[in-house]
């Protein structure tokens, strides 16, 4: 089966409507029977979900900055795989990125060029009229090596206030191809991460066909489809290898945030995911290789990791004998204690010499570029990794010496940003989350 053909909605900046949008977009085509797939470009790990929710399929995350090429061309070609067509969303503006070779720079154009995808770009043009197409005009000329192949205009005032921006559109040549009414948008719930997790959406599937029936009315659905193109390549090779061969994931309201394309890589690769529920008060299978505790948001289920004994004494007993990681909101629960917002602090696993704080906001974002001080579940020492941070808590314990860090660490551009992460035993974690670089992979 060749490689299916895709778009990507992107827009000029954030909280322009791209993920309303894609959402109803994907439901729509998906409830005319189209196999649509989804993506995310850059390190988002909430859309991911909302996207499989409205496709009924995975949506694998394309980072051209934290990808190397293999794993980037491995994830589009998983997305195209078995589908119709692929629609992935960008993250913030079309061209942002960081500072970087060209193709490099983690934008969602580098995404559009390296794969031929057309882009969707969403306008909000509140407050605007044609001046939104000297805007939309600097996003197609700024790159060459891209192509609008029309815009969908979000927060339309009135039917005069469409017809001003299509004229200036119309100026420029750039097609509209459907506009959302200003009091037609739907909101889903935010949280300081961004949305709330698909899994605790209230009427979650009752909202995304209240979006596609929006999309039936606002979008011309046909002509979207027809200016598709583009493809990925096929094949899984570059895909992460699994750190073991039975691993024990961490799975339930409060360990929600692991990257698709991992689990995708260590299935590939034969490897047997076990989930348990710490909520739930589970431990790790006894029978697991190695456990993985993703992020998520255990400060709003402190009390809970607190009160689960058979949770936390079996994890320690794993400890002792098996691998384990934990991973921004993992690593927090692999920790002495953790402060909620309310200041309460809660006791957590001990495994490692770690105290957090959400009361203690401080927002932390970024690529971070890790090499390992020693061998462990994720390495040996030197193995370079490149993850994403994207946090409100605080450290509440010094930095760690040499002789207890995970990783060196740098930002993106090569910034030193010092030691980071914690090692004791068998128990190694960080905050950020792992995109590549993985033993093996």
């Amino acid at each position: 089966m060749s490689s299916a053909p895709g778009l990507l909605v992107a827009a000029p900046r954030s909280g322009s409507g791209k993920t309303t949008v894609t959402l109803a977009l994907m439901r729509a085509l998906r409830r005319r029977g189209v196999a649509l797939r989804g993506a995310k470009c850059g390190p988002d790990y909430i859309d991911p979900a909302f996207h499989e929710a409205a496709t009924d399929a995975p949506s694998l995350n394309l980072d051209s900055f934290a990808m190397p090429d293999a794993l980037l061309d491995a994830c589009a070609g998983l997305s195209a795989r078995d589908a119709d067509l692929v629609i992935a969303e960008g993250s913030m503006g079309l061209h942002d990125g960081i500072v970087a070779g060209e193709g490099r720079t983690g934008a969602n154009a580098d995404i559009a060029a390296r794969y031929g995808w057309p882009v969707l770009l969403v306008l909000d043009v509140s407050g605007a009229a044609q001046s939104a197409a000297a805007v939309a005009l600097g996003c197609a000329a700024y790159d060459s090596r891209i192509r609008i192949a029309g815009v969908i205009l979000n927060k339309v005032a009135s039917p005069r206030h469409r017809r001003l921006v299509e004229a200036g559109l119309s100026r420029v040549g750039l097609p509209v191809l459907g506009a959302f009414p200003r009091e037609a948008s739907l909101v889903l719930p935010e949280r300081h991460l961004g949305l709330v997790q698909a899994g605790e959406t209230a009427d979650l599937y009752s909202r995304l066909d209240r979006l596609a029936d929006l999309a039936e009315a606002s979008l011309d659905l046909d002509a979207i489809v027809s200016v598709a193109g583009g493809h990925a390549p096929e094949g899984s090779n570059g895909l992460p290898k699994p750190p073991a061969q039975r691993i024990a994931v961490a799975r339930d309201a409060a360990f929600s945030f692991l990257y698709p394309h991992m689990l995708a890589g260590w299935r590939a690769a034969g490897a047997e995911i076990v989930p348990f529920s710490p909520l739930a008060d589970e431990a790790p299978g006894a029978d697991c290789d190695a456990c993985w505790l993703p992020g998520g948001y255990p400060e709003l289920h402190a009390g809970r990791l607190a009160a689960a004994h058979r949770f936390r004494d079996g994890l320690r007993c794993f400890a002792q004998t098996r691998p384990v990681h934990g991973e921004c909101g993992g690593y927090m629960v692999l920790g002495e204690s953790l402060e909620d917002a309310d200041g309460v602090t809660h006791p957590m696993c001990g495994l490692l010499p770690v105290a957090t704080s959400y009361r203690r906001r401080k927002l932390h974002l970024g690529y971070r570029v890790a090499h390992l001080l020693a061998d462990g579940l994720l390495g040996a020492a030197g193995t370079r990794l490149v993850g994403h941070e994207f946090h409100y808590a605080s450290e509440l314990t010094p930095n760690p010496e040499d002789t207890l860090a995970l990783a060196q660490v740098t930002d993106a551009e090569g910034v030193p940003l010092g030691l980071a992460g914690h090692r004791q035993g068998r128990v190694t974690g960080s905050f950020f989350h792992l995109i590549s670089g993985t033993a093996g992979g």
